[in-house]
C-alpha cells in the first residue's frame, strides 16, 4: 500500500498533536511537514519521531534557536519561518492532504495557498471558512479538492449525510456542551474568572477555543462554518445544548427521520475519519460506547439571552459579506484580552457588538478586503477594550 503523505499546520496544538497520535499508530502514513508558532521543544520531539522534511516556526527568532538545535544533532529537516513559511509548508509538492490546524486567521492564507497546489484538506481551522467560506469553497471545486472536516459536529454530519441526496435534508442540528456556565444566571456571569472559564467539562482543547465555547461563540462560528461546508440556508441549521456531549450532531430529513452520530468525546475520531476518508479504519484508541452506563441523553435550548455571542453569530452570517470576519477578527482580540485578564467575560460579545455595528460591510468581498475588515475590526476592539 502506497503511503499518504500529509502536512500538518499547527502541529503543537490540541488538534495537531492528536492527528500524530492517530498518524503514529499507521505505518502508511508519511508525515511531510509540521509547524507550529513558537513551542520549538515539542517540534523537535516531533521532527526526531516523524522525520519530516520540512518545518515552521512562525516566530523568526524560535526557527533560529532551533535550527541550531537541530544542526548540533544531526537532524535533517529544512526550518523555515513566518507567514510565508507557513505557505511553502502547505504547498510541498509530494503532500496528499493538509490538516490546517492552527487557530484563529492565520490559517486563512496556507489553506487558500494549499487548495490552489491541489492538495486535500482537514479541516479544523474555524476562521478560514467564517472569513472566506463561499470564496474558500469555490477555489476547492474549481481545483477539485476535498474539504473534509475535523471539528467534531461538522463530522458528524458530514458522516450523517452520506448516502443521501442534499435536496433530502431539513435541517442540520448542532450540538453544543453548553459549557461551564450553562447553568448560571446573569449575575453569576459577572464573576466568572478565566481560571473556571477555562475548565471545559468534556472536552480537553486549546485555550481560545474553549473560552469561545464557554461563551457559545464556538457554536455560533460552527454554524458559519455549516452553511458554507454543506451549502445550506442559516434557517436550516439548529443548536440545541447537549450537555454529556455524547452525540455530536443530527441531520433532520424531510421524511421525518433524524440521523445522529454519536461517540465518546475524544477528537481522535474524527480527525482519523478525515485522514482515511472514504475508508472508515478500525482502531483501539478511541474508547467505545457503553449506553447503559450512560443511560440518559438530555436537550435543551441554548439561552440566548445569556450568551449572546451565538446570536451574534447568526446575525453576522444573514447580513454576509465582511461581517463573519469582522465578528471572527473582533472574538479573536477580546477572547486574547479576557485570557490576559483585561476584560471581563461579559465585556466579550458587549464589544464584539459594538464592533459589528461600527461595521460597514462590503458584500461579495475580496480576498484583500476580507484582510482589511479584519485588520479595521482587530484595531478598533482594541479601542474599545481600552473604554473598558
Amino acid at each position: 500500500m502506497q503511503k499518504k503523505n500529509i502536512v500538518i499546520l499547527g502541529s503543537t496544538g490540541s488538534v495537531g498533536t492528536q492527528a500524530l497520535d492517530v498518524i503514529r499508530r499507521d505505518k502508511n502514513m508519511n508525515v511531510m511537514g509540521l509547524t507550529t508558532h513558537v513551542n520549538i521543544d515539542l517540534l523537535e520531539a516531533q521532527i526526531i519521531e516523524f522525520k519530516p522534511q520540512m518545518v515552521c516556526v512562525v516566530q523568526e527568532n524560535k526557527a533560529i534557536e532551533l535550527k541550531k538545535r537541530l544542526r548540533h544533532m544531526g537532524q535533517r529537516v529544512e526550518v523555515v519561518s513566518g507567514e510565508e513559511g507557513l505557505q511553502m509548508v502547505a504547498t510541498l509538492d509530494e503532500a496528499e492532504l493538509v490538516v490546517t490546524a492552527v487557530v484563529g486567521m492565520v490559517g486563512l492564507i496556507p489553506t487558500i495557498k494549499a487548495i490552489k497546489s491541489g492538495k486535500h484538506i482537514a479541516l479544523a481551522n474555524k476562521e478560514t471558512l467564517v472569513t472566506a467560506g463561499e470564496m474558500v469553497m469555490q477555489l476547492a471545486k474549481d481545483n477539485h479538492v476535498s474539504i473534509l472536516p475535523v471539528d467534531s459536529e461538522h463530522s458528524a454530519i458530514f458522516q450523517c449525510l452520506q448516502g443521501n441526496a442534499p435536496s433530502a435534508v431539513s435541517k442540520l442540528i448542532l450540538t453544543a456542551s453548553g459549557g461551564p456556565f450553562r447553568e448560571y444566571g446573569k449575575e453569576q456571569l459577572k464573576t466568572i474568572t478565566v481560571e473556571a472559564a477555562l475548565k471545559h467539562p468534556n472536552w480537553v482543547m486549546g485555550n481560545k477555543i474553549t473560552i469561545d465555547s464557554a461563551t457559545l461563540m464556538n457554536k455560533g462560528l460552527e454554524v458559519i462554518e455549516a452553511k458554507y461546508l454543506f451549502d445550506i440556508d442559516v434557517e436550516q441549521i439548529q443548536v440545541i445544548v447537549h450537555k454529556e456531549s455524547i452525540i455530536h450532531s443530527m441531520v433532520e430529513y424531510k421524511d421525518g427521520s433524524t440521523i445522529a452520530q454519536l461517540g465518546a468525546p475524544d477528537m481522535r475520531h474524527p480527525i482519523s475519519y478525515a485522514l482515511y476518508y472514504p475508508e472508515r479504519r478500525a482502531n483501539d484508541y478511541v474508547p467505545k460506547l457503553h449506553l447503559t452506563q450512560i443511560k440518559t441523553l438530555s436537550f435543551e435550548e441554548p439561552k440566548k439571552d445569556l450568551f449572546p455571542c451565538l446570536g451574534l453569530a447568526y446575525e453576522a452570517l444573514k447580513i454576509g459579506g465582511t461581517m463573519p470576519a469582522v465578528l471572527n477578527a473582533a472574538n479573536e482580540m477580546v477572547v486574547e484580552k479576557f485570557l490576559n485578564k483585561s476584560v471581563s467575560f461579559t465585556d466579550i460579545s458587549k464589544i464584539i457588538h459594538k464592533v459589528m455595528e461600527a461595521h460597514i460591510c462590503i458584500n461579495r468581498p475580496t480576498l484583500d478586503e476580507i484582510l482589511e475588515c479584519d485588520k479595521w475590526a482587530r484595531e478598533y476592539s482594541r479601542r474599545k477594550v481600552e473604554e473598558c
